[in-house]
């Protein structure tokens, strides 16, 4: 029996277009490659952007303590205070700074000095400042080398100090400061302090008191070998003379080396500074031949040794110089007339020092009298 052939579905034939997606043009490709191109910049740039702002604005700022003070002056803008602290390196890209402060602080900067606490960033900074009752600190300026009635008087006249002490001698001043010392001179430490608005005057000395008790007691311990103090207040004094005599840093040593000399071989001290203190109120701005020759109890002109108190504030460079004086032979020393001294051995090199300082003082006058140089 013959086989029926079977039938079978003929299968479609599809095209090859059929079988494969329609290939993207070329306009569609550079699209696509544009499209990414503008995402990776727009990443690129908000990563920029995030960047200039955490370095500008929220990156904290540097401090080596815990805290520190910032004292904004009277007039002082914004825009300088960044640029300040742009120099010191305490702000990076001011140029954010500036832009915050422009958009989102309108107050002006206000005066005062504030306690900036490690952990702050710039932009906690310039909010805090446009807080001017966030300015509670008093910046206390005591300068090397004033007198302790220099002392007063400014914290009589500083209106952010609570006044506890006005109309008291120096002597009740010491007794209700608790402080057991014979005069208050010489025992008050300089430098820049900072206290709470309102701290009372007496809260301030017994600060300064302490610090110079402890630098003095330090030193003393540390001195050196056969100075001509009989105790650790001989050396204060000798330290304020020095304050007293030079300003430069490097001389302070030398100075002291000079007087220490003079103490250990029977010479008077024969300086200025404490003949000026001597006079007080009686001192006009120039000493003359006849206030050397006038005896007071600081007078060393006319007196031997030391004073009896020191003669002024002296800071804690001088007092370790007082106690670590140069070594040498000099026993005398006066001014160039342009900065500094010369320092001698002997009476005929002193003198010859002396003659080349007149003659500077003559040049200098002569200067001034004729300051064109136009001849008479």
């Amino acid at each position: 029996m013959a086989k029926r052939p079977v039938k079978t579905k003929a299968k479609p034939k599809t095209s090859g277009a059929s079988k494969t997606k329609a290939a993207p043009s070329g306009a569609g490709i550079l699209q696509s490659k544009a499209l990414r191109f503008l995402v990776i910049i727009m990443i690129v740039g908000l990563l920029g952007l995030w960047l200039l702002l955490w370095q500008g604005l929220w990156r904290e700022i540097p401090m080596r303590t815990q805290s520190q003070m910032l004292n904004i002056k009277q007039g002082q803008t914004y825009s300088g205070l960044i640029a300040e602290l742009s120099e010191k390196g305490q702000i990076r890209f001011p140029v954010m700074a500036k832009i915050y402060q422009r958009l989102f602080i309108h107050d002006t900067l206000k005066a005062g000095v504030y306690e900036v606490e490690k952990g702050t960033t710039v932009q906690q900074l310039l909010q805090m400042l446009s807080n001017g009752k966030l300015a509670q600190m008093n910046r206390v300026l005591v300068i090397e080398g004033t007198t302790f009635g220099q002392l007063r008087k400014r914290l009589d006249s500083d209106p952010n100090v609570t006044h506890t002490l006005k109309g008291l001698d120096n002597q009740q001043l010491l007794k209700k400061l608790e402080i057991n010392q014979p005069h208050p001179e010489g025992w008050f430490a300089p430098d820049t302090y900072y206290f709470a608005k309102g701290e009372t005057d007496a809260a301030i000395l017994k600060h300064l008191y302490r610090t110079q008790k402890k630098v003095l007691d330090e030193a003393w311990q540390k001195r050196a070998p056969n100075l001509p103090y009989k105790n650790a207040y001989e050396a204060l004094i000798m330290a304020s003379i020095v304050e007293k005599e030079t300003g430069i840093p490097r001389e302070r040593q030398d100075v002291a080396g000079v007087f220490v000399r003079r103490l250990k071989v029977g010479m008077r001290l024969q300086t200025d500074p404490t003949v000026i203190y001597g006079m007080g109120d009686n001192y006009k701005g120039n000493i003359r031949r006849q206030d050397l020759l006038t005896p007071t109890p600081y007078n060393t002109y006319t007196i031997d040794g030391l004073p009896p108190t020191p003669i002024a504030l002296p800071s804690k460079a001088s007092i370790e110089a007082a106690l670590h004086p140069a070594a040498g032979d000099s026993l005398y020393f006066v001014a160039t007339g342009t900065g500094g001294h010369v320092f001698s051995s002997s009476l005929e090199q002193h003198n010859q020092a002396v003659a080349n300082y007149l003659k500077v003082l003559r040049q200098k006058r002569a200067a001034n009298a004729n300051p064109a140089g136009v001849s008479p």
